[in-house]
């Protein structure tokens, strides 16, 4: 008996499982994506600092692998009868659904957010930003995670006449060991960004950005990379979520509440067994991705799918394109005093980005993990 299987959302981690899914016996495998391109989000930073990403169109990359590929938006999944529904009107029904539809950058929080700052969180956004920085002279980017920091590197480098501010809520580099700190600060002031730590923005203006304490920090141009969202898909229908919304799931990427729902990538809440929770990344969404798509069909074919088992290695950042920081973590993605730094670094971080397009199209599933 044939095996409906489809996936909802087409980057990384959604991908991946809809081209190994297909190589399973008895399955037929649709593939739901709103943009007719895979997007390297991983790169957008490159974008908009003026590079040109190569064109991917989604329909070149699954084609002879058997999936259907939809492009179109999802506007519903029907949990009890076991359907998704179309902007276009299409209804498809489903045995399993891999919910892979990814996150997107909140922008509701602040006030004025929406309205007045630039992301890079999508090629449309990332393409609106390189625009504007044509006439912008003062940059203010906020927030101090990865990817805030390798915009603002990316621009600084390639863009030296800007003047390029970084705002965070933490210290720089919190999340990083001494070695990595020190590595980053080097980085920055070699490459002229002043860094405002402790710095939480109350609101966006045209002008530039409003800190809690009341102080007005002026800027051209204000770039946002903090904070993440999930669609509200899941939790409309009925699907259990967590205090995010992302779609609850057990350790073989299971649905908690509904059998034949499984969830990978940003949109889904997965958990080492001792409770750990993933990070968002292609580190934790091609790995997931491979889990799901073992547990499925393991799941069907009535045997007990083992429990996702994986640890982190390193958190990769470029710093531009000639820098780089490689922060090595243990096994519970806490950093270690070892890093990787400078060109090697870079060339590291470009090999990781490298590979895991090509895990898109010479995927596998490894017998444990």
């Amino acid at each position: 008996m044939t095996t409906r299987i489809v996936v909802l959302g087409a980057g990384y981690s959604g991908q991946l499982a809809a081209r190994l899914a297909a190589r399973q016996r008895d399955t037929e495998v649709t593939l739901v994506n709103e943009r007719d391109r895979f997007v390297e989000r991983v790169r957008l930073h490159q974008l908009v600092s003026g590079q040109d990403l190569r064109d991917r169109p989604l329909a070149d990359l699954v084609k002879g692998t058997g999936i259907r590929l939809v492009i179109d938006r999802v506007t519903a999944v029907d949990a009890a009868e076991g359907s998704v529904a179309l902007a276009g009107g299409e209804t498809l029904p489903y045995d399993t659904l891999v919910y892979a539809l990814g996150s997107r950058m909140d922008l509701a929080s602040v006030p004025g957010a929406a309205e007045h700052a630039f992301t890079v969180a999508t090629v449309e956004e990332a393409a609106r930003l390189r625009a504007r920085l044509a006439s912008g002279e003062v940059v203010t980017v906020v927030g101090g995670g990865l990817t805030g920091i390798e915009t603002v590197t990316e621009l600084a480098e390639r863009q030296p006449d800007l003047k390029m501010r970084l705002l965070t809520a933490d210290g720089l580099g919190d999340r990083l060991s001494a070695k990595g700190r020190r590595h980053l600060r080097r980085t920055f002031d070699r490459l002229g960004i002043h860094v405002r730590e402790h710095a939480r923005v109350a609101e966006v203006r045209s002008d530039g950005v409003v800190l809690s304490d009341g102080e007005h920090v002026a800027s051209d141009v204000v770039v946002w990379t903090t904070g993440f969202v999930v669609p509200t898909l899941a939790k409309d229908a009925g699907l259990a979520v967590d205090d995010h919304g992302r779609l609850a799931v057990d350790a073989t990427t299971r649905s908690v509440s509904h059998r034949n729902v499984y969830g990978i990538g940003d949109a889904a809440a997965m958990r080492m067994p001792g409770g750990q929770e993933l990070r968002m990344a292609c580190a934790t969404g091609l790995p997931v991705a491979q889990q799901s798509v073992r547990a499925i069909m393991a799941h069907r074919d009535g045997r007990p799918a083992k429990d996702f088992g994986f640890r982190y290695v390193n958190q990769c950042i470029s710093l531009g394109r000639r820098d780089g920081l490689i922060q090595f973590v243990n096994r519970f993605d806490e950093p270690v005093e070892r890093v990787l730094t400078g060109r090697l670094a870079a060339l590291y971080k470009e090999a990781i980005v490298l590979g895991a397009f090509q895990t898109q199209r010479h995927p596998s599933i490894p017998t444990s993990f």
